[in-house]
């Protein structure tokens, strides 16, 4: 088989799926709008769960992209052959129109096509859902494999924890899946080896979900009104199968990034490959993080703290090959090359990203130095030879101080190191990481409740209030919504006065009370435009967009959802109004009953 590069897959996945009358819309953004469950978009599907539950997508009921993802429950296996922290997802999706038969039969003409990915179809396998008590074994996607001409030797039906698919939550649309896999080839480890197994004879590829059921609080499923399909194939693990690639950075996507390292550190990627791959796969995410337009910097908490981890774990590792951290910006530069003509807001926002990145790089210098005082200060009170996992962990959430830079100090000082005792704190900072990173998300907001709705609608008055004082360069820079609160970034070069809250107040309130309609309609992206709508991160909106107007008072691209009049929101008041990160300021605010 020919190798084929990232590019090449990517436009074969778009084009195939626009000729079978998909729309194709651009990536959302990498971190999910006013979903205050999760830090980052983890799938392909989070940003569409609004339409998977039926509200209606401006672009139509078939739709097909590549979107950006970030998972780091993960990030201490970043190193080995496998693991990255961001990664592009391809996706096809159908929003109550086709079904099992038409959509299996795509995925399988895109994977065996001589047209496209031209895989072997011996070297293909597929699970279907073996069915249990609360859902009937899926036969039918099981009968259209088979009806393709796949063997009944390379279809497998496999139980709900391989094949059903629900979110994190456990409520919510919800159905089984349809798995493929490819053969790399390897002997199987038993006679009962099958894609289940983890010994490496099968690599998952794809996955078709058929979205078919709505999963109650008490586990109870009932049919679905509309049926939906989502699927999603990795495009840095497809890439490194099909070109039978050990590891996902010999792929081309990491060829720029690994030749950059090699000339600035004058060593060889093939004797330092856990720091070359760290490196890598960090600075590549932490410049998307960067290059997103909510304007996330490196903090304490939050998405800013997993973008902290991710620079200082890379600069720990430039240390390693005897760099300095201002290798960081020049790595970027090479992220930003490779990937701006994709995704816009790279090239677009390149000095800041290069701020951010210098910025932290100084701090961290620091932070060594005070991590370096604070380890002294700790073995200056050891009863024994050996420094407590809780002290080694204290080191490393507090100041970011690496285990194994607590391993360097204490060996150089006779000492020994309780890394089970770290590895047991470690795990259970790890466990709360995953709860905060796979969610249990129902997309857009927190919920589909009427009162996060009233919060959504209020984000757009406040926009437009804060442009009426400050001008019309004031943009939304995140928002965070939950039923009982909202917290609005935008983009201010000072804290505001009392008079200026006041102000707001005012403003908002008055257009609460005018009882102002919300209307919605369907246009082309540039006749929005031309109307004076403000889409606040443009490069996600496909063709045909939704504009919501609240008179002659706010007009915004929104995907919903909204009130039908602005006298359902209540009184707003402001609880707090704060420095969110450099040039952005964060309001917290909420709704209470007239």
């Amino acid at each position: 088989m020919k190798k084929l590069t990232s590019k090449e897959v990517r436009n074969f996945y778009l084009n195939f799926f626009e000729s079978h009358n998909h729309t194709i819309i651009p990536s959302a953004s990498i971190v999910p709008e006013n979903d205050p469950t999760v830090l980052f978009t983890t799938a392909g599907m989070h940003p569409l769960v609004p339409y998977l539950l039926g509200e209606k997508h401006p672009a139509g009921n078939r739709l097909c992209d590549v979107q950006k993802c970030i998972r780091t429950s993960d990030i201490e296996d970043v190193g080995d052959a496998s693991h990255l922290t961001f990664f592009e997802m391809l996706g096809n999706w159908s929003l109550g129109d086709y079904f099992k038969e038409e959509a299996i039969k795509m995925s399988y003409e895109f994977l065996t096509s001589p047209n496209y990915l031209n895989i072997p179809k011996e070297k293909l396998y597929f699970t279907c859902f073996a069915g249990d008590e609360t859902a009937p074994r899926d036969e039918e996607s099981y009968n259209i494999w088979h009806s393709l001409g796949v063997a009944e030797d390379h279809l497998f039906y496999l139980p709900k924890e391989h094949n059903f698919w629900i979110l994190g939550s456990g409520i919510g649309p919800c159905g089984p899946d349809s798995e493929m896999f490819y053969d790399t080839g390897k002997p199987k480890c038993s006679e009962k080896c099958d894609p289940s197994c983890d010994c490496g004879k099968y690599l998952e590829i794809w996955n078709d979900v058929f979205m078919e059921y709505y999963r109650d609080e008490d586990g109870k499923l009932t049919k679905l009104k509309q049926q939906n399909v989502d699927t999603g194939m990795g495009l840095e693990r497809i890439i490194t199968v099909l070109n039978g690639y050990e590891s996902v950075y010999d792929t081309d996507i990491f060829q720029n990034l690994k030749e950059k390292l090699e000339q600035l550190s004058n060593k060889k990627y093939e004797d330092n490959k856990k720091s070359f791959r760290i490196i890598m796969d960090h600075v590549r995410t932490s410049t998307f993080i960067l290059g997103d337009d909510h304007g996330i910097t490196p903090s304490n908490i939050g998405a800013g703290y997993v973008l902290r981890r991710l620079i200082r774990r890379a600069i720990r590792h430039l240390r390693k090959l005897d760099l300095m951290e201002d290798s960081l910006m020049k790595l970027a530069n090479v992220v930003i090359e490779d990937y701006q003509d994709i995704y816009h807001e790279l090239g677009k926002n390149k000095d800041f990203i290069i701020t951010e990145l210098e910025k932290e790089g100084v701090k961290f210098g620091k932070t060594i130095k005070d991590g370096e005082k604070l380890f002294y200060k700790v073995i200056k009170h050891l009863d024994n030879d050996t420094i407590s996992g809780e002290d080694a962990f204290k080191l490393f959430d507090t100041f970011g101080f690496p285990l194994e830079m607590t391993e360097e100090l204490a060996k150089e000082n006779n000492l020994n190191v309780d890394t089970k005792g770290f590895a047991e704190k470690f795990k259970e900072h790890q466990e709360k990481s995953r709860t905060i990173d796979a969610g249990s998300f129902k997309g857009g907001l927190a919920d589909n409740s009427y009162e996060s709705t009233k919060y959504h609608t209020l984000a757009h008055i406040m926009l437009a209030a804060l442009q009426q004082m400050y001008g019309p360069d004031i943009v939304q820079k995140g928002c965070n919504i939950t039923s009982e609160r909202i917290r609005f970034d935008f983009n201010l070069n000072h804290k505001m006065t009392d008079d200026e809250k006041k102000t707001l107040t005012n403003i908002v309130n008055e257009k609460i009370q005018e009882g102002i309609p919300v209307t919605m309609e369907e246009m082309p992206y540039e006749e929005a435009k031309e109307k004076g709508a403000h889409g606040t991160f443009e490069d996600k909106y496909g063709s045909i967009v939704k504009v919501y107007s609240i008179g002659n008072f706010s007009k915004e691209i929104c995907g919903g959802p909204h009130v039908k009049n602005t006298n359902e929101l209540g009184k707003f008041r402001i609880i707090k109004e704060e420095s969110s990160s450099a040039g952005v300021r964060r309001m917290k605010a909420i709704l209470e009953n007239n």
